[in-house]
This record gives structure tokens, sequence and C-alpha cells, in this order.
């Protein structure tokens, strides 16, 4: 019994180290991986066994794979980040991974079918700015139920409490002063003599 846990023990470790030596080869050759557009042709064509590429945006095939691998680069190392991340706020990595995907979509578009009546990289913030409230809600969510759990805020406590935006005390303790002061025996602080004396 004891071997075979052992055994399954060890296949989960090694699992775990062919993983994370991937990761950490995939992140060193990360300037190799981008440095490869200089392989391209500087020609609009490129023609290769499998393909024809045509870049007619940038009207040069080494200019349009400094651009993708621009994009590809930054966006793979985020995404490893995104996966490997294990922080409470690993979500808001989510944003600069969609904005460098839309981007390298736009790119790759903008190459593909040339249409100068189509700028679509020139408001890419309205495109992007339902995924980035999305996101930011979610981790806003995700905080405050952090924050309960750690800090063991009960958040129906809140409503309870009656709290005035605009006044620095609640609304329960106010109604407390309140009934203080209607009662028979309320004290009243004396007044000064030497008020009326000057």
């Amino acid at each position: 019994m004891s071997q075979s846990k052992n055994k399954q023990w060890i296949g989960e470790r090694s699992k775990f180290l062919l993983t994370g030596s991937i990761i950490g080869l995939i992140i060193a050759f990360s300037p190799y991986l981008f440095y490869l557009y200089e392989i391209f042709p500087s020609s609009p064509v490129w023609e290769n066994s499998f393909f024809t590429y045509e870049s007619k945006y940038y009207e040069n095939v080494l200019t349009a794979a400094w651009t993708y691998l621009g994009k590809i680069v930054p966006l793979l190392l985020l995404s490893i980040w995104f996966f490997t991340c294990k922080h409470w706020w690993y979500h808001v990595i989510l944003v600069p991974v969609i904005m460098y995907g839309f981007q390298l979509v736009t790119a790759f578009y903008e190459d593909a079918y040339t249409d100068s009546n189509i700028m679509m990289d020139t408001n890419q913030l309205i495109y992007l700015a339902p995924f980035f409230i999305v996101i930011l809600s979610i981790v806003y969510l995700i905080r405050v139920k952090i924050f309960d759990r750690i800090y063991g805020i009960d958040l129906s406590e809140i409503d309870e409490t009656d709290v005035s935006v605009f006044s620095p005390i609640s609304e329960t303790d106010r109604r407390e002063v309140k009934s203080f002061q209607e009662e028979e025996q309320y004290w009243e602080p004396a007044q000064e003599d030497y008020y009326t004396q000057l």
C-alpha cells in the first residue's frame, strides 16, 4: 500500500518537474522566439513549399513578422503568467492578454485584408472596455470574498448598521442619542456665568 502511494507521489512530482522545465525553457528562449522575424524575407511576398504569404498592409514580410512576433511573445509570456500565478488578483492579467490578442488579430486582419475604410486599431479601447469591466468586476468580487474570509467581516452586518454616507455616526447611534435627550432626566450642561459677566 505504501509503495503504491510512493510511486504515485513520484509520478506527480515528475509531471510537475516536467511542466516547470518546459515553462522555464519557453521563458528562457522567448528572446530567440522574438528574433525569429529575421529569417523572413524583406519582400512583399513569401513563397514556400506549404503556402504563399503576401503582405498587403506592411508591404514587407519582414515587417509583418516583426509586428506579429512583437505581439505573440508578450502574449505567450502573459499567458504563462496567468496560468501559473497563485495570487488572488491573477484575473487582472487577462486585461493585457486580451489587449495583445486584439492587437494581434487586428494586425493580421489589416495585413491580410487591406481595406482603407476599416481602421480597427484606432478605437481599440472602445472594443476592449466591456472585457475590462467584466474582468475588473470579477477581481473586485474575489477581493471582497477574500477580505471577508480573512477578517471575518459579515457582509450582512453592513446592512444592519444603517451607516449614512454623509454622517460620521450611524443611524442607530443617532436614534440612541435622540432617545436619551428626550428622557425626563436629561442632564443639560450648566451655563457658564463668566460669559454673562463679560
